[in-house]
């Protein structure tokens, strides 16, 4: 397709877009394992240029990719059909906080930990923050329905988006969705955009909840000899009534690999478990670590360290913090990559699941790393191997398939935090197939022309491999 970048420029001036060969290169992949080269990038910093640009690509039947910060890991923001990647970064005003109705109105580049960091000076926060907050856009978090280490008590996005502003395929702009916590106004259209990955519409500007800062918080490790009683505390943990604000978990691959890359001295058991309590009264915070701390005793947790102190818990949690960055420092020779990496399974079968993990991963030749915000049931996973050999991208997709029809199996999802984008299609479509022609419909009936995110969810190819350029040398 033929794109008038003179167009473009009249849209959005000339230091907004670029078709330069290395811009269009830093622009082909995200996160994932995914590339394919857009035909140019442009930058809108209002609502009427996204409008503008939607509104011309759609007449001439041009794909738009948005982006946030291309943080994905699933090859959401990979522009598969080239076409135009919509940068929604430079739309990043914090537009109005209102302490007294509890939400906060902001355009979708704004950064979470930035939104965190203006709401902390009234004593509020956002809570889903994903681990990629530090860079991770709001517009993004809406289109993966992301959360982070405290969804466990805090939920996901889904649960604080309370209205949107959405750039339809057409260029038109709709309002959704309200100014309260609840209501029953007709269908809640903004809970469909939540998590539709940009081929619904383009998030220009979001009202979230907000929630007040608890005054005490107190995070603690264990240690386990083995990851099956370190997943079955965590079982034991939720079924208690135990309300934990933060509940994650490190297998011994990910231990090794922080050890290495950060030198923390971690005991290189099992597993580890991080466990944290929160709340406006320290006894209520006491009682919840108290009874925490016992069920890890219970199942051979030790070495329990424990600390309400803003820097020692930093500490505490700095490997889990730095765990995905860490793991290809695991072994000499091998690369991580984000495959299958964020599956959702009841809570009963996460300690059956992180052992399954295990079991694929050494018949199929790779390594996998088994962590995450297990208490809400994700498991993170990364498929570590040596990305130079074909016959180990096999492996990698064996592991895959295999992985997936297990998780399915036990009554898990595909993607508890991530998204379906490329890589995760193929499994999610054969456990969802009851589905697809319902979202289909709904995507007929709102894009047309087929113009937003192509060829992504539920009209993904159906083999990721070849789905795009992958992100690596191979060489044999």
């Amino acid at each position: 397709m033929k794109i008038d970048i003179k167009k473009i420029e009249e849209i959005v001036g000339e230091n907004n877009y670029s078709d330069n060969i290395a811009d269009l290169y830093v622009y082909s992949s995200d996160a994932s394992v995914h590339q394919a080269m857009p035909a140019v990038i442009v930058k809108p910093k209002t609502i009427e240029e996204v409008q503008k640009i939607v509104c011309y690509a759609n007449k001439k039947k041009i794909p738009v990719t948005p982006r946030g910060a291309g943080s994905g890991t699933s090859g959401h923001t990979v522009p598969i059909d080239g076409g135009i990647v919509l940068d929604l970064k430079q739309m990043n005003r914090i537009l109005e906080i209102r302490p007294e109705d509890m939400l906060v109105r902001v355009e979708p580049g704004v950064v979470d930990d930035d939104l965190n960091r203006a709401l902390n000076q009234y004593g509020l926060f956002y809570p889903p923050a994903p681990a990629s907050s530090r860079i991770a856009t709001i517009g993004g978090e809406i289109a993966a329905n992301a959360s982070g280490v405290r969804s466990v008590k805090y939920g996901a996005t889904r649960d604080y988006v309370l209205g949107m502003k959405v750039v339809l395929a057409d260029g038109s702009l709709v309002n959704l969705g309200s100014n309260t916590r609840v209501h029953s106004a007709g269908y809640q259209l903004e809970r469909l955009i939540v998590g539709s990955e940009g081929t619904l519409g383009i998030v220009v500007e979001a009202t979230m909840r907000i929630t007040p800062l608890p005054k005490f918080r107190c995070l603690a490790v264990a240690n386990f000899n083995s990851l099956k009683d370190a997943g079955n505390t965590i079982s034991d943990i939720i079924t208690s009534g135990s309300q934990p604000s933060m509940l994650e978990l490190m297998d011994k691959v990910g231990i090794i690999a922080v050890n290495k890359a950060m030198n923390l001295g971690l005991p290189e058991v099992g597993a580890i478990i991080l466990f944290e309590a929160d709340g406006n009264v320290k006894e209520a915070v006491d009682y919840e670590m108290k009874k925490m701390k016992g069920i890890c005793e219970k199942h051979g947790g030790s070495g329990i360290e424990m600390s309400y102190d803003a820097a020692e818990r930093k500490r505490l949690f700095s490997g889990r913090k730095k765990l995905f960055a860490a793991l290809s420092r695991y072994k000499e020779g091998i690369i991580c990559t984000d495959l299958a990496d964020d599956m959702g399974v009841p809570n009963s079968k996460i300690a059956q699941t992180a052992e399954k993990i295990h079991e694929i991963a050494e018949r199929n030749n790779v390594i996998m790393a088994v962590y995450g915000h297990c208490g809400s049931g994700v498991i993170h996973t990364k498929i570590m191997f040596d990305t130079t050999k074909k016959s180990q991208w096999k492996d990698a997709e064996r592991v895959i398939e295999e992985l997936y029809d297990y998780v399915h199996s036990v009554g898990g999802v595909t993607s508890a935090e991530h998204g379906i984008g490329l890589s995760k299609a193929p499994a999610w479509k054969k456990a969802r197939s009851d589905i697809l022609p319902m979202m289909k419909a709904i995507k007929k009936a709102l894009d047309p022309n087929n113009i937003l995110n192509p060829h992504k969810l539920m009209d993904a190819p159906d083999d990721w491999v070849k789905a795009t350029n992958l992100r690596y040398n191979v060489r044999s």
